[in-house]
């Protein structure tokens, strides 16, 4: 069989679901689907896939070799039961070859974040981490935080666990090193010092106060403070200082004082006793309880701790605790850099096989290491610790929240606790910048990678009308819905829906849902109380029932935190919107205008509104604008007919 290509790596947003084929389970049929294939599978390493009746992949798995691999499954009474129910699903399946069983395992994660498989365990929070960039294609740098495509001339530093542990170190570098975090067009346009450089945390290059080799020093100070090396930038900060005193220039004393203490205090927030032989590192250790599993992760580098975030993988019911933690390790190196060394808590059975694809993909060696002895198995024990209340919190949340649900279904009546909650809120002032929103929450609690924001940019809506927005918004969702999972399978779907609104806004979301063949939804308005006091919330259901809870009530506290969430979010991503178009400069709209011309534009005309009524031949006097550039203009604000 040929070897097809190694497919792109994939970012995967969908919803875990468990895929049923539409034909009965029989394990019968299962094993001589998969008795069919293993007359043609060679002696080689490779990836598999399960597929059902429908085609929907079952399970991925690699192997040394395809052929004893893929045997085991016909002996269907040593399985455990989770692999006797995927075996009676299983109706065909798809072999890929490879050349070795660490290309097999590196495929396997990728093929596993793609179709995120029924039987495979899968890393749910695999979203991006964010970096700390310092670009190296302008004479004086810039230092940001990033998110994304890891692309662009520069150094990446990371990953950090959170935004939060970026902003502060990115903070501190602002104190110690005053590198500049201003955007290149704000930069070329400075006349003189913004506020950052006014509290002492930019060293203003953009207008001349420091040269491009005194810049270029601070940039490799800064390059070694994040590579570890901050003692070398600790004493240059000290000499520096007692050099300026002694030459009685105590201004100048003062600022290398500041910097100093900056750096002091960022060291002890955040440096760690690694040992030498942990400076660079990640730390991974694991805690099971009532068949969930905690993974918890801490990000060492330079000696700096770079933040720590647990992870609760699905599908881990029945699943070896080695099989989970090998597994995990090559799905989430998939998206995020290796750093050299890897300490866990345990030995895996297939250590050297990790190893060496993590070595593979990273380009250079990593060593994957069970931590037994010195500093780090002092921070291996600290994440141990960190997993296991972790997981003591994540099942107390969960038997809360359990609890919440089925009192939920009883009170508006479902069949089952709902699995997937939508909660729908819409914001605008006075009819400009329209917005609406959507939030998520399931049992696992709030599933923010599947929030999402709707513009109300349609002319058909009335400027400010509520019940329009709302309809536009159901209706674009839902017909999204319709068109890419008609059958209801994805787990997309919603048990329940909330709006903010009474019988007004019930009456026009279940007009939109009826139109679009939605039906069985169950839609709940939350009216707010009279004086719109919290508390005293009317719940309207569809049959026209209206429900008051309790004040003290635990399901009213949960309605009220979904709507609060809700409103939160669009409130946050309105703001945004209107800050963003507060910024916004009518000439960029221009078609062929860049900074230049309208640099050019705005030093003649002085406002882009003067530009805007600027006459034809007023335009063409305009320096770098030709006669033909100046009709684009004109034509642009002044369109015919």
């Amino acid at each position: 069989m040929a070897q097809p290509p190694i497919p792109d790596r994939f970012s995967d947003q969908n919803a875990t679901f468990t895929v049923r084929g539409k034909e009965t389970p029989d394990i019968q049929v299962g094993v001589e689907a998969i008795r069919n294939v293993l007359r043609t599978l060679p002696q080689r390493p490779g990836v598999y896939r399960m597929l059902d009746s429908a085609n929907e992949v079952l399970y991925v798995g690699k192997a040394r070799s395809l052929k004893a691999r893929v045997t085991n499954y016909t002996q269907v009474t040593r399985l455990p039961r989770r692999l006797q129910r995927m075996v009676a699903q299983t109706r065909s399946m798809t072999i890929v070859t490879t050349n070795s069983e660490s290309e097999a395992l590196l495929l396997e994660a990728q093929l596993i974040k793609r179709f995120r498989p029924a039987y495979n365990v899968l890393l749910r929070d695999d979203k991006s981490f964010p970096f700390i960039f310092l670009r190296e294609d302008h004479a004086f740098p810039r230092i940001a935080k990033h998110r994304g495509a890891r692309v662009g001339k520069g150094i990446f530093y990371g990953p950090f666990a959170s935004a939060g542990a970026v902003n502060v170190t990115l903070n501190a570098l602002q104190k110690v090193f005053l590198l500049r975090s201003c955007s290149d067009s704000f930069f070329a346009n400075r006349s003189r010092p913004c506020l950052l450089h006014q509290i002492r945390r930019c060293s203003a290059p953009c207008v001349g106060r420091i040269d491009g080799p005194g810049y270029a020093e601070l940039v490799d100070d800064a390059k070694a403070f994040l590579s570890g090396r901050s003692q070398e930038t600790q004493r240059k900060l000290g000499a520096a200082m007692e050099t300026a005193a002694a030459a009685m220039d105590f201004e100048l004393a003062a600022v290398f004082r500041d910097r100093l203490r900056a750096l002091t205090y960022i060291q002890g927030s955040q440096a760690i006793n690694a040992g030498d032989d942990a400076r660079d590192a990640d730390i991974v250790a694991m805690a099971s309880n009532s068949g969930i599993i905690c993974i918890q992760m801490f990000f060492i580098r330079g000696g700096q701790n770079w933040g720590h975030r647990s992870f609760f993988p699905a599908h881990t019911a029945d699943v070896p605790e080695d099989e989970v933690l090998t597994s995990f390790l090559a799905q989430f190196y998939e998206d995020v850099p290796c750093p050299r060394e890897v300490l866990i808590d345990r030995t895996l059975t297939e250590m050297a096989l990790v190893a060496d694809a993590l070595s593979e993909r990273a380009e250079r060696r990593v060593e994957l290491r069970h931590a037994q002895r010195g500093p780090a198995r002092q921070l291996v024990a600290q994440a141990k610790r960190n997993a296991e209340e972790a997981l003591e919190r994540r099942l107390a949340e969960s038997t809360t929240q359990g609890v919440l649900l089925r009192e939920l279904a009883e009170l508006f009546d479902l069949d089952t606790p709902p699995q997937r909650i939508e909660v729908y809120d819409n914001s605008h002032i006075m009819g400009t910048n329209a917005l609406g929103a959507m939030i998520v929450a399931g049992p696992e609690g709030f599933r923010k990678n599947q929030y999402r924001k709707f513009n109300m940019n349609d002319a058909s809506i009335t400027p400010g009308d509520d019940f329009a927005m709302m309809k536009a918004m159901l209706a674009r969702r839902f017909a999204r819905l319709e068109r890419e999972d008609p059958d209801r399978t994805s787990g997309e779907w919603p048990d329940l829906l909330l709006i903010d609104g009474g019988k007004g806004q019930l009456s026009s979301v279940n007009e939109v849902l009826g139109e679009m063949g939605a039906h069985g939804i169950c839609v709940v308005g939350v009216a707010k109380g009279p004086d719109r006091n919290a508390g005293r919330e009317t719940f309207h259901l569809p049959s026209g029932k209206e429900l008051t809870l309790p004040p003290n009530s635990p399901v009213l506290f949960f309605l009220q935190r979904l709507r609060d969430e809700a409103h939160r979010f669009v409130i946050g991503a309105h703001r945004a919107k209107r800050s963003k178009a507060i910024v916004v400069n009518p000439l960029d709209e221009v078609p062929g205008i860049g900074p230049s011309r309208k640099r050019a534009l705005l030093m003649h005309f002085g406002t882009s509104r003067a530009v805007r009524g600027a006459t034809l031949e007023d335009l063409e006097k305009a320096p770098g604008i030709s006669k033909a550039m100046a009709a684009s203009i004109h034509g642009h604000f002044h369109p015919r007919g």
